[in-house]
């Protein structure tokens, strides 16, 4: 059956334009003005993109899925309008062997509403010192390396891991975190930490070990990714290194861009998460590396936990906030509503960008031939967020209560409708 989408404003190559889209066996067979098929849906007076990309998310599957599960984490995506996703390792177990890592594909696909890529991780169990077999895992179906959620430690084996990856055509998607300086901290450090007496964390875990992970890049050779980027520092090692050539990309949460710490109320966990929110200087500095290409792409970091696990205070709680289905709507709400980046920026750094970085050939596009991966937004009216709203088992999330623009209508994987409002 041909499905045609009709009058809406559709991201195509960078541009905003009015153009119909067909559908047709699953992908999108044509472009132009009065189309016509069997079934047509009207996006009169909305937005229309590829299916966004997140390289960033927790589904907590197997071995925690009263957190989280592949069924609720990928309709969750789709609620927020994305169709590709990277899921992180840190599972239990965690896919150190090929075995592992084709049964979590193989489920990952039966059970995900949306195109799941898997991680695998960057050493055993993703906290030893011992690197797995890359050139299996990736035989097995892995598209990239991470350890996150812990940073290594020791740059010896980061280098012999970027020497690995490198040789494997792998991303290392790094967490960087020098434990030694994070000293066991849960706020960032500056008035906040001092005002709610809580264990501070220095930025100095982030950079140091961004510092020496690029010096490494650089020697090696390796593409290396850094997750979650939340510092000005960060920032200007990233500008350096890739002016001397380094191949280095980065990312940043939609948390990161939109909250500093000033915002934390009080000791409420809902606000803790790692990277830390930082200072107002630091969050300003992100939107400048947006603005100016230093970071090539937004992803959501979701870390989605039970309720038990995210109340009482920051001391106790788990880092980690949810972000799959506020993503958008926040970003669009907070930055493009107020003009501080335009659309099509912003629609770049959750499509087309993260799709090239990750060489993920199906996604981020829109044009004949691709596979029909289609959000619908109705970015016209605001929505009152509310926890019965969330499609995930989790609700920790400080976006909750907020009014946002950029609803999504609809979501569209392979051509078939997983979401719709």
């Amino acid at each position: 059956m041909k499905t045609v989408i009709k009058n809406g404003l559709v991201y195509q190559n960078g541009r905003l334009i009015k153009t119909d889209i067909l559908i047709e066996n699953n992908k999108i067979s044509a472009l132009g003005q009065n189309l016509t098929g069997e079934k047509v849906i009207d996006a009169s007076g909305m937005l229309v993109t590829p299916g966004l990309v997140d390289v960033h998310v927790h589904y907590r599957d197997p071995g925690q899925t009263y957190k989280e599960d592949i069924e609720t984490g990928s309709r969750s995506a789709a609620r927020g309008g994305f169709t590709t996703v990277g899921a992180m390792p840190n599972v239990k177990p965690v896919p150190n062997t090929a075995e592992l890592m084709q049964k979590m594909i193989q489920k990952n696909h039966e059970k995900g509403l949306v195109h799941i890529f898997q991680y695998a991780p960057v050493t055993i169990d993703q906290t030893s010192n011992t690197l797995p077999d890359y050139q299996s895992l990736k035989a097995a179906g892995a598209f990239a390396l991470s350890n996150d959620g812990h940073g290594i430690q020791s740059a010896q084996v980061m280098y012999q891991a970027m020497q690995k990856a490198q040789e494997n055509d792998l991303i290392i998607a790094a967490h960087a975190q020098d434990d030694s300086l994070f000293n066991q901290g849960v706020i960032n450090e500056g008035e906040k930490s001092q005002e709610l007496n809580l264990p501070a964390i220095t930025e100095l875990a982030e950079t140091t070990q961004i510092a020496r992970d690029l010096l490494l890049a650089q020697k090696t050779g390796a593409h290396y990714h850094i997750c979650h980027v939340s510092t000005k520092t960060s920032l200007d090692l990233v500008r350096l290194a890739k002016k001397h050539g380094v191949k280095v990309t980065c990312e940043v949460a939609p948390h990161h861009l939109l909250l500093a710490d000033k915002d934390i109320p009080s000791d409420n966990p809902y606000y803790k998460m790692n990277p830390p929110l930082r200072s107002e200087k630091n969050r300003k500095a992100l939107i400048q590396g947006l603005l100016d290409g230093t970071i090539d792409m937004i992803a959501t970091d979701h870390a989605p936990h039970a309720k038990n696990e995210k109340s009482g205070s920051f001391k106790t709680a788990a880092f980690g906030i949810t972000g799959s289905e506020t993503a958008f709507a926040s970003l669009y709400t907070n930055l493009v509503k107020t003009k501080v980046i335009s659309l099509e920026k912003l629609l770049a750094l959750m499509t087309k960008n993260p799709a090239r970085v990750f060489n993920l050939k199906h996604a981020g596009i829109i044009e004949p031939g691709r596979e029909a991966d289609l959000t619908i937004f109705d970015i016209n009216h605001k929505k009152r967020w509310r926890e019965e709203d969330y499609c995930s088992k989790a609700v920790n999330t400080p976006f909750t209560g907020q009014e946002l623009y950029g609803q999504t209508v609809k979501t569209i994987v392979s051509g078939k409708v997983v979401y719709e409002r």
